[in-house]
């Protein structure tokens, strides 16, 4: 068949939701599956791990994510950082309390990211630290979509 077009699959779609793990703080982004686009929410700074949960639960009631995507810290040469198991651990507890898939995605540079899309923004200094956490969250978020993308 001659010009035939090829047709692709439909992308998955659905609401994603985003974290840049961190032991005080935690960046939150948004995205969505279809379109791969990835927005900046919020930086969770709370108390204990249980108003931490607490406050992704209200996150994931607002949401309604079909997927959570935790970032993973590793040193740039790959090697497991102090936090990947805490991460792992995060990660698991995420899956399990709220029954969703959650993927964990390499989130090496991810942070330099953030400060560099802020201060190319006009962020900068201590202006950034509000936000850096969920830039970095949406950067981790990107990552994902652009390794699904490749992969396709």
């Amino acid at each position: 068949m001659i010009g035939a077009a090829r047709l692709s699959p439909p992308r998955p779609s659905g609401t994603v939701l985003a974290f840049d793990f961190g032991a005080r703080r935690l960046g939150v982004a948004v995205g969505e599956l279809a379109i791969g686009i990835a927005h900046p929410l919020q930086t969770l700074q709370t108390a204990s791990e249980r108003a931490r949960l607490e406050a992704i639960a209200k996150l994931i009631g607002e949401w309604s994510p079909s997927l959570l995507v935790v970032g993973l810290p590793r040193h740039m040469n790959g090697d497991e950082h102090d936090l990947s198991e805490r991460c792992r651990r995060f990660a698991l507890k995420l899956e399990r309390r709220f029954a969703l898939e959650v993927r964990l995605i390499d989130e090496r540079l991810t942070s330099r990211a953030a400060a560099a899309s802020l201060a190319a923004s006009g962020v900068h200094g201590r202006d950034q630290s509000e936000m850096l956490d969920q830039v970095a969250a949406m950067h981790i978020l990107e990552t994902y979509f652009s390794a699904r993308d490749e992969s396709a």
